[in-house]
């Protein structure tokens, strides 16, 4: 009956607390929604790492040449169906400074032989500030030397396309792709990357943690109640009767 009893009370605190989890994730999209309307930035030549945190989501305009040499691919990656990879290439900025840009999407078939699009001379990206993913339990470890990348790790790619000593800075862009369904299309069928959609991907999944939690409350407060009332009624009918 204690443990019963606790049970309601404890599930209600957990609604509660994704209640205020709900909210809080709903004011940090507003709030990089609204950072994402911005006009870029232009970064400067030595980026401080420590802000970086604060400008994330953040559109960046760059130009600079493509380090082919150093691309990295990351696998594996869906787009509407469709395997392949994400291409990072090492962007030698124009001020000699060296930031990581991933350029987007390309299919499984361009991505093996490294036949997708290599530009060369001068580029303009427009792209976002992030940040290294979080790597879950199920991801594997990132092999560099094969090649073989499977998450974001921002410190070890800018390492393996030269690190400090080349001038590559820990700084990872996004890059944006602003075209319609209809392009993107074109650009996968001749292995040119397709980047990203300028939008906001947190996952908010609070909601329907607050309905579990709150429905899991009111349905053992409900089963509570039905004990006691057997309860009583079994202590009821085993009280001795006087005539």
């Amino acid at each position: 009956m204690l443990l019963v009893g606790f049970i309601p009370f404890f599930t209600f605190a957990l609604g509660t607390w994704q209640l205020h989890r709900l909210q809080w994730k709903i004011a940090l999209i507003d709030e990089l929604e609204e950072k994402l309307q911005l006009q870029p930035l232009s970064l400067p030549s030595k980026i401080n790492l420590s802000v970086i945190p604060d400008f994330v989501f953040r559109k960046v305009s760059l130009r600079g040449k493509w380090d082919h040499a150093h691309s990295m691919l990351l696998v594996p990656r869906v787009r509407e169906g469709m395997h392949g990879a994400h291409v990072v290439t090492p962007l030698i900025r124009e001020n000699g400074s060296t930031i990581l840009v991933d350029r987007g999407f390309v299919s499984k078939e361009f991505a093996l032989d490294s036949t997708y699009q290599q530009e060369e001379g001068e580029v303009e990206v427009l792209g976002m500030l992030r940040t290294s993913q979080p790597r879950n339990n199920f991801t594997p470890n990132n092999v560099p030397e094969e090649g073989k990348w499977y998450w974001t790790d921002v410190d070890a790619m800018a390492e393996y396309a030269g690190g400090e000593r080349e001038g590559v800075q820990p700084v990872f862009v996004e890059q944006i792709f602003e075209g319609h369904a209809g392009e993107a299309g074109t650009r996968l069928s001749k292995g040119i990357p397709v980047g990203r959609a300028a939008t906001i991907d947190l996952r908010n999944s609070h909601l329907s943690y607050v309905v579990t939690w709150y429905a899991l409350s009111g349905l053992t407060a409900f089963m509570f109640a039905r004990l006691l009332v057997n309860k009583k009624h079994s202590v009821g009918r085993k009280m001795p009767r006087f005539n």
